[in-house]
């Protein structure tokens, strides 16, 4: 009987994978790989790691990935969304601390999924994931523009903002080769799909890039030119050795990449589950995401997630199985075994190409201008996120993001607890004047009485005057009840009975009951099962 921790692969291989959709999920990974071969390299490149990094990490943890998952068709691999943090530690630590900060991002997904937390990453604020999400698009393009221009320049600065400058004060080197490569990049990528959808964007645009610049000897830097022939082979498995200070310096972005791979590979597969009508095991997948982490770094990769483009590339190919994801691994260890040198002509300009496509895609800025139009909390929230991964760092713009959010639910949840006086009964023209016994005060509370709404009923429930010996609250619209409120509400019973006036509880949901009963200030004769006897007894 699968379980949530049983990997798709393993029930569908009980089942029995029918030929025909055996042969379907060969074809599919075949092009998944190809397609996934000029993101791989882009992807490590923009990172600031050689690019057969990217390529280590879609063949490692993409296998892993699929052969251990809880989803049919998930792809992994590197993807834009990492290359923030990702550079970030390479500039710092060097490749030895982006080993040790995957590592660790890796058992904190395992530990995640063993956890029971995939659900619970399901209800990241939208928000916050179109802000951050937006913010990376922004930062992939503006990391892209030297390539793109061919600007002749030092290495990068850090911050975004720097960078601008630093372009604007090379502009006039601008390489007018590169930036036609880079703009035919991105036609074929754009127009292509319009005319044929059997030849890959990407693939294309690589092929006949890397044709015109090696045939017509353009003078553009290539892969190789930056940094030397591709390896051919796989490296061997290594720890690199580190202290407990550069341990505790990189907890804070190894948490980073576990919950952006978390947050990516579920949403990747949720739609994916839309696509094939489906219905995947999120724990299972964060414990394959882990998995596929820690051997990524292991073999020397970057960070892996599930990648949403490759996997619905996948699905559109007729896969269906994670046979196909498994394909696409061994793809491209073939290749990488085989055509490296080629790999290595590839023009820089023309994978710059590729990511501005790829920043655009992920920019959501249609989703960004409609949160903007939404709730002026949702909007605050957004750009809060944006500005801070943007401007200052994704790390913290994840924690303030969460701060705000948290904040911003409290306030809107305090917003909709109501407390008012009773005067009628019933519903529409059924709707009576409720004769309340003289100097009896009734009041209907609605809403969750927790922190946030609890002072809020107090301080209305100050209003009381003096010709009310008796107030009766009614609680059959609160749906939960925590300490605080227990504490408010316990207070207010004790400060009206000191007052000389008898409080009753009526119509209390059961675990609004029970947590009440609980309390030391609980007696039974204030408490009432229906608003009418709460009157009689009144």
């Amino acid at each position: 009987m699968p379980t949530e921790f049983t990997p798709k692969l393993f029930s569908l291989w009980r089942e029995g994978i029918p030929r025909g959709q055996l042969r379907k999920d060969i074809s599919a990974g075949l092009i998944v790989g190809i397609v996934a071969l000029p993101l791989a390299i882009a992807f490590a490149i923009a990172s600031g790691v050689p690019p057969d990094k990217g390529l280590i990490t879609a063949i490692v943890a993409g296998f892993f990935i699929s052969a251990f998952g809880g989803s049919r068709v998930q792809i992994g691999g590197p993807t834009g969304a990492f290359i923030v943090i990702v550079y970030g530690i390479v500039q710092k630590h060097g490749i030895d601390g982006l080993i040790i900060a995957t590592l660790m991002a890796g058992v904190m997904l395992v530990m995640l999924g063993v956890l029971r937390a995939g659900r619970l990453l399901k209800y990241f604020p939208h928000t916050l994931v179109v802000g951050f999400t937006s913010g990376i698009a922004v930062i992939i393009l503006t990391s892209q523009v030297k390539e793109f221009l061919g600007l002749i320049m030092g290495p990068l600065p850090g911050g975004t903002v720097e960078q601008w400058v630093a372009y604007a004060g090379a502009f006039s080197t601008i390489n007018p080769w590169a930036v036609g490569l880079s703009l035919l990049s991105i036609g074929l990528i754009v127009l292509l799909p319009r005319f044929t959808r059997k030849v890959p964007g990407p693939l294309a645009a690589i092929i006949i890039c890397t044709a015109l610049a090696w045939g017509f000897q353009l003078p553009v830097e290539t892969i190789e030119g930056r940094f030397g022939a591709i390896p051919r082979t796989l490296p061997m498995p290594h720890v690199p050795v580190t202290d407990l200070a550069t341990l505790r310096e990189l907890l804070q972005p190894a948490v980073a990449i576990a919950l952006l791979g978390a947050i990516e590979s579920l949403l990747s597969a949720v739609v994916a589950d839309g696509m094939i009508g489906g219905k995947h095991r999120s724990d299972m997948e964060l414990v394959a995401q882990g998995g596929g982490n820690i051997l990524s770094a292991l073999f020397g990769g970057i960070p892996a997630t599930g990648a949403i483009a490759r996997t619905a590339t996948n699905v559109k190919n007729g896969g269906r199985t994670p046979v196909a994801g498994m394909v696409h691994a061994a793809t491209l260890l073939v290749i990488m075994l085989v055509a490296a040198p080629l790999a290595g002509r590839i023009p820089l300009a023309c994978l710059a190409g590729i990511l501005v496509v790829v920043a655009y895609n992920m920019s959501e800025w249609r989703n960004f201008l409609s949160a903007l139009k939404g709730h002026r909390y949702d909007a605050i929230v957004l750009l809060a996120t944006f500005l801070i991964t943007v401007v200052v760092d994704l790390v913290l713009a994840i924690e303030v993001g969460m701060v705000l959010a948290a904040f911003l639910f409290v306030k809107r949840m305090s917003d909709v607890a109501d407390l008012k006086p009773i005067i009628s009964e019933g519903n529409g023209k059924e709707e009576a004047l409720l004769r309340l016994p003289t100097g009896v005060q009734a009041y209907e509370l609605s809403g969750p009485f927790f922190f946030g709404a609890a002072l809020r009923f107090q301080d209305v429930l100050g209003e009381i005057n003096d010709q009310h010996h008796t107030v009766v609250l009614r609680l059959r619209q609160v749906p939960m009840i925590d300490a605080t409120g227990l504490h408010r509400l316990g207070h207010i019973v004790r400060e009206l009975e000191r007052q000389r006036r008898h409080v009753i509880l009526a119509e209390a949901p059961p675990q609004v009951l029970e947590a009440i009963r609980q309390e030391p200030w609980h007696r039974e004769d204030r408490v009432a099962a229906t608003l009418q006897e709460a009157l009689e007894r009144a």
